[in-house]
């Protein structure tokens, strides 16, 4: 292979958009898309002084890379919906320091898709390896405890675990499309009595006057994207102290400009879809929606799970997309469609005592969390094939 140097990047525009690109491909999932990166850093919402400092490797031969790893070096662990606090407190008895720590993924979006990007043609097994081998100097180097992949891409998996990773198991929710082609088809799905409920929430919503209305791609401004932005921080600062608000007014103007047709706003309104009461803000390509964040104006009864589920739901099967992530949390999102499935996560740990203990301790508490996936699938009010459910 010919000579390669690893260069480290502290900002996403280090990598033109246009290599960035013939990386990921067009068909990358948006979270991972170059101007997705570029709005988070450009709108001060992943910084440094956020706890998020991008620091992406990328391998490169000449003036060409041919393979690059998103990373972040993080001084806390928010904003990643994997939590950690077990292998926190495990360094701290071990008096070791946990943080910084070195973190693949999209920033504050726990979506599944994060693998190493790969140009065509070279050699993804021996390019990982690579990679791998500078996250190791680099960590060793600066004394960080762990590099950690969240949301790692089943398809990448075999090859991170085969260049040393160890893997632990968390669990998400879906929705997939299945032989559904209409809302009643999904409908059909349930028992009796979750059919009724379902039907009794969405009425709820249309006897207080509101219609929830899709809006995507030229529908959307500036102004709408605003008001999206206010949804979400009105929703964060409901929690208080625990709320969890990351992103900017600035991210979400810049979604309005160049990410618009990524975008589904789901406005709950009474006349102007414009002039929402009520608004969620999702994510999509060509096969899968993701739900992402939502507020309202009102208390109305249900409204939450109308503008988060049902509506999202009845667009993606109008649209023939194949699965709806509506986000991290919510035992309640299992009674209306969504099945739990694992995810991995991976983990590279440079404190031989800390990497010994949870490596013996993943086999159990894998085996724990397959257990709980399965036994929440089988009291769904729902008709649905259960995940292949492996460690």
């Amino acid at each position: 292979m010919a000579s390669l140097t690893a260069r480290w990047h502290r900002s996403i525009r280090e990598i033109p958009e246009e290599h960035w690109l013939a990386l990921v491909g067009a068909d990358a999932i948006p979270f991972y898309r170059w101007g997705w990166l570029d709005a988070l850093e450009t709108s001060r919402s992943v910084v440094p002084d956020q706890g998020w400092q991008p620091l992406h490797l990328a391998l490169w031969r000449g003036d060409t890379p041919v393979a690059v790893a998103p990373l972040y070096l993080k001084g806390h662990s928010y904003g990643e919906f994997v939590f950690d606090q077990t292998f926190a407190r495990l360094a701290a008895d071990l008096g070791l320091r946990y943080y910084p720590k070195l973190l693949g993924m999209s920033p504050v979006s726990p979506v599944l898709g994060y693998r190493f990007h790969v140009l065509d043609g070279e050699d993804a097994a021996e390019l990982t390896g690579v990679l791998m081998q500078a996250i190791d100097a680099f960590c060793e180097h600066n004394n960080i405890l762990s590099c950690n992949f969240l949301y790692v891409d089943p398809e990448w998996r075999p090859l991170a675990e085969a260049a040393g990773c160890a893997t632990w198991l968390n669990q998400q929710s879906l929705w997939s499309r299945g032989d559904d082609r209409s809302f009643d088809d999904y409908l059909r799905g349930f028992n009796a009595n979750q059919r009724r409920n379902i039907k009794r929430e969405r009425k709820a919503v249309s006897q207080a006057g509101l219609t929830v209305t899709p809006l995507t791609g030229e529908q959307l401004d500036l102004q709408l994207m605003k008001s999206m932005h206010g949804f979400y921080e009105q929703h964060c600062a409901r929690w208080g102290p625990w709320g969890s608000k990351y992103l900017e007014e600035r991210f979400f103007e810049t979604l309005a400009v160049g990410q618009r047709d990524q975008v589904v706003l789901f406005s709950a309104h009474r006349g102007d879809p414009h002039q929402p009461v009520a608004m969620s803000m999702c994510v999509r390509d060509q096969r899968s929606l993701w739900g992402r964040y939502w507020g309202s104006q009102e208390e109305v009864d249900c409204l939450h799970f109308e503008v988060c589920y049902y509506a999202p739901i009845a667009w993606a099967i109008e649209q023939g997309l194949e699965s709806f992530d509506p986000g991290a949390g919510g035992s309640h999102k299992r009674r209306r469609g969504f099945v739990a499935r694992p995810h991995a996560s991976l983990h590279r740990w440079y404190h031989p005592r800390m990497d010994a203990l949870i490596r013996a301790w993943l086999p159990k508490v894998n085996g724990l969390m397959l257990e709980e996936i399965e036994a929440i699938n089988a009291e769904l009010p729902f008709k649905t094939e259960a995940p292949g459910l492996t460690l």
